[in-house]
């Protein structure tokens, strides 16, 4: 049994964190599979866009704690281990963010602390109404520091503080509200809604997406005028584009682009 899954349909690959015992806890076996795979959807142009879900009962519920215990076990009580840990862990959330394919949360049972830091992280979210998000390693003594990073740029400074230092859930349709997620779906149908949300991205001109995702992130960084200079270079990149052309010629002449699938 692969504790990552990876099925394909068309232009979406489906991953599906497979460790439901542990509730798909980001061990170092998980964030391993979860680097290698998206390592290699980088240079893939076939794809166009990626789901990330869990199996079992909850979409993931952090680090592994039992896994953390036993770094302790070493003369530094465990700092060099713990370092590489959460080197390792922005690792990944970093490549979702550089990868050319949007990436879309599945999420259902829970969401905590570096679980909710995924979805935090993914472009997109759709979660099961019954879904319950929480940054609440503050519960245990331990302030969800570098979740915080992700879940502090989705929601409201203030919101985002009270979940941390509270370690109170919310619900989906609060998370929604917050802005953490993009669409509330019944738990029979987030397999459905979120499907239907990727076949109409991957259903777009992927060359326009991969260009676009990149420019949304690198902008977000920079001052307003900046920004405006730099996404003015990006919109003459993808207007050189051929099927760019094309997909203004079609729509002058009211017609379906006639674009590579």
């Amino acid at each position: 049994m692969s504790i990552l899954e990876i099925k394909r349909r068309g232009a979406v690959a489906d991953l599906t964190m497979n460790s439901p015992e542990r509730l798909n806890a980001l061990s170092d076996e998980m964030l391993e599979a979860l680097q290698t795979a998206l390592d290699g959807f980088a240079n893939d142009p076939e794809t166009r866009v990626i789901t990330l879900r869990g199996a079992g009962k909850a979409f993931c519920a952090g680090h592994d704690l039992r896994q953390m215990q036993a770094m302790r076990q070493s003369d530094d009580n465990g700092a060099a281990a713990f370092s590489d840990l959460f080197d390792r862990c922005t690792s990944v959330m970093a490549r979702i963010q550089s990868l050319p394919q949007p990436v879309i949360a599945q999420v259902h049972g829970i969401a905590t602390a570096a679980g909710c830091q995924l979805v935090a992280t993914c472009d997109l979210a759709v979660a099961a109404q019954d879904t319950r998000f929480g940054v609440n390693g503050v519960n245990i003594g331990l302030f969800c520091s570098t979740p915080m990073v992700a879940l502090s740029r989705n929601i409201p400074p203030k919101k985002a503080f009270e979940m941390l230092t509270t370690g109170d859930f919310i619900d989906a349709r609060t998370a929604c509200d917050y802005g953490l997620i993009n669409k509330v779906a019944a738990p029979e149908d987030l397999e459905q809604e979120t499907a239907q949300l990727a076949d109409r991205i991957a259903g777009k001109l992927g060359v326009a997406v991969r260009i676009g995702k990149r420019a949304f992130y690198e902008q977000l960084q920079m001052s307003t005028a900046d920004a405006y200079r730099y996404t003015g270079a990006v919109m003459v990149e993808n207007l050189a584009q051929p099927e760019t052309d094309e997909g203004m010629q079609a729509f002058i002449e009211k017609r379906r682009p006639d674009w590579p699938q």
